[in-house]
């Protein structure tokens, strides 16, 4: 797996420092109430949250980012052939089509 960084240093800056407010506000709350799950989960999120701003990589936006290039390709191959088949015979002279109607 080849992880480069996909994010800006500005955005691994805001997500470490949102990353470490959800993560001390969950511990702060899970202090009070330790049976809780659902704290233990926004925990979970809010460090992985500070540590895609470490690393500087984020899987969701490399996802995203490879669904924009798969989408861009299938348009250039659609657009390329413009929907229309050339039907040629062996000298190169284009054929048309039969159309029964």
């Amino acid at each position: 797996m080849n992880v480069k960084p996909n994010i800006s240093i500005i955005n691994a800056l805001i997500r470490i420092t949102i990353g470490l407010t959800i993560l001390s506000w969950t511990t702060s709350k899970l202090v009070k109430h330790p049976w809780r799950d659902s704290y233990l989960f926004v925990a979970m999120c809010g460090a992985m949250k500070v540590a895609e701003g470490i690393v500087r990589f984020c899987p969701l936006t490399a996802l995203f980012e490879k669904c924009q290039c798969m989408v861009q390709d299938h348009d250039r191959a659609m657009d390329s052939g413009d929907g229309m088949e050339v039907f040629t015979d062996g000298n190169g002279d284009q054929l048309v089509p039969y159309n029964p109607t």
